[in-house]
């Protein structure tokens, strides 16, 4: 038993204790939640199987010795071992969905997601008209997930090189029941895709340069490099995707593209193309949207 499970008896003497040990660790909050109250609560509550979204009712209730020792244990984790919340609790949540995660794939946390619940308007008229849509690095399936159960009428493709993480996306596509609508395929992006054409291509692809790869936070280092390295640039990828994009939609489809801080090497890769960079939360420079005739002859 944790020698400091005496200490504690309520779950308000663990969130207060959580804070400040986060607090003191100097820990990085980019994976969901943005600061230690936040985290804390969430790994709290899942870990006592209450409910995410109540937390009040709960604050001054008594716990049991081995529900104290779990929860001290998973805030240790946290502060000692800079695990993200969501690789400890096996759970991570994007605008309301839930998914499952582990470190085969990076964590949830892309801003497509707010663009898919307004269904990419104005550049997509009717949600129902949109009959095939394809996404690019899916890694967990979140985003394929959203946008199958955002356009009703749509399949989605979602490819991945990685085999570890289409396994991860298969369990929440099941988890969704979205097997009949999702087609899950191995792919280096277009690779191995069948000839068609989308109305929709979307992709969050790794885009941290390399000079900033070896900068980052100890909680990135747990989730899966290649998914996160995008070349001396950051643009190896997204280069390749808007090259070839134009050969895979149909003529009124759009692409979609999220490129995280890299808006001025985007700005300086692509100097032919009227980019439209999309309003999300994080600002007006994380996402831009092209039009199929624009990407006739884009290379």
């Amino acid at each position: 038993m944790n020698q400091q499970a005496n200490t504690f008896s309520t779950l308000r003497d663990l969130l207060r204790y959580a804070v400040s040990r986060f607090g003191e660790a100097k820990l990085d909050f980019g994976h969901g939640s943005s600061n230690a109250y936040d985290e804390a609560a969430f790994l709290i509550l899942h870990t006592l199987h209450l409910p995410l979204d109540t937390l009040e009712p709960f604050l001054d209730a008594h716990l049991l010795p081995e529900e104290i020792n779990r929860v001290l244990n998973i805030i240790d984790r946290r502060a000692s071992e800079r695990i993200p919340a969501a690789y400890l609790t096996r759970e991570a949540i994007l605008a309301n969905y839930h998914f499952y995660v582990d470190e085969r794939v990076l964590i949830p946390r892309s801003f497509i997601s707010e663009l898919i619940a307004d269904r990419f308007a104005p550049w997509i008229e009717d949600a129902e008209d949109v009959e095939n849509i394809l996404e690019l690095c899916t890694g967990s399936g979140c985003l394929a997930i959203m946008l199958a159960d955002t356009f009703p009428n749509a399949f989605v493709d979602a490819s991945d090189l990685s085999s570890d993480a289409l396994d991860v996306a298969e369990i929440n596509v099941n988890n969704y029941e979205l097997q009949d609508r999702i087609d899950l395929i191995e792919s280096d992006l277009y690779n191995n895709l069948d000839p068609q054409r989308y109305d929709v291509i979307v992709a969050n692809p790794p885009y941290v340069p390399k000079a900033s790869m070896e900068a980052l936070p100890r909680e990135y280092q747990h989730e899966p490099q290649s998914a996160l390295a995008g070349g001396d640039d950051g643009l190896d990828l997204v280069r390749r995707i808007v090259s070839a994009a134009g050969q895979w939609l149909t003529p009124e489809g759009i692409l979609v593209v999220e490129i995280g801080n890299e808006y001025e090497s985007v700005m300086a890769a692509f100097p032919h193309l009227e980019l439209t960079w999309l309003s999300t939360s994080g600002g007006d420079d994380r996402v831009f949207l092209l039009e199929a005739k624009q990407l006739q002859n884009a290379r």
